[in-house]
């Protein structure tokens, strides 16, 4: 099965990655996370696209092990000297055990139906204490509305507030804290939420429960 990413992957470093955007919203993400994987973890990044945050981490000494639902972005990834693979983020059966931690980057988690299946299987993967932190589209961005009220788009204004849509095809959900610290409580517990890009994402970082 394809995925809208894979018509994406061969422009995605030059309308995403490389944008004053991208770049800024990407480097604040890694503010937290450098504090958080240390040299010698091995992390698994779900939905890796083209690498951009693994390579970033493997220059700190942190090894990573990445998923990506599309098939071009992982090759990508691959090219890049990442370890890529391709796979679906709701199933993690084949991903190896005993994490350090994990990491899920600008709205992969939004591309899922239901955050508890990631959690459960985190939840194995991971060891006690081990951080996980994941980046997603909230359910609501002032400076997004703003933006297309001002244009007169008045669906594009709210589309967020809905806490869902589909996007090419696929259903989008947009995460309130309530759900992400419901989904993932049971497996870990939740340390802080940091706002990326002025509310554009929403960064949440839990430690895995020791039981």
């Amino acid at each position: 099965m394809s995925s809208p990413f894979d018509v994406l992957a061969p422009s995605y470093e030059a309308t995403w990655s490389n944008t004053p955007d991208g770049r800024g919203q990407r480097t604040e993400v890694w503010n937290v996370i450098d504090d958080l994987f240390q040299p010698g973890d091995r992390i698994l990044d779900l939905g890796c696209g083209i690498g951009d945050d693994a390579i970033h981490l493997r220059e700190g000494g942190v090894n990573v092990w990445g998923i990506d639902s599309s098939q071009e972005m992982a090759e990508i990834s691959r090219a890049r000297g990442v370890e890529a693979h391709w796979r679906w983020m709701e199933d993690l059966s084949t991903v190896p055990g005993n994490l350090s931690g994990a990491l899920s980057n600008f709205g992969a988690l939004n591309c899922v139906t239901r955050l508890e299946t990631i959690a459960e299987q985190l939840g194995r993967l991971v060891v006690p204490g081990g951080p996980i932190a994941l980046c997603v589209m909230g359910r609501f961005c002032w400076r997004e509305s703003a933006k297309f009220l001002l244009q007169g788009k008045f669906a594009k204004a709210a589309r967020r507030w809905r806490g869902h849509a589909v996007w090419r095809g696929t259903p989008i959900r947009y995460w309130s804290e309530r759900e992400m610290r419901s989904a993932f409580g049971p497996h870990f517990e939740f340390e802080k939420r940091v706002p990326v890009g002025r509310g554009d994402h929403q960064l949440y970082v839990f430690r895995r429960r020791a039981s």
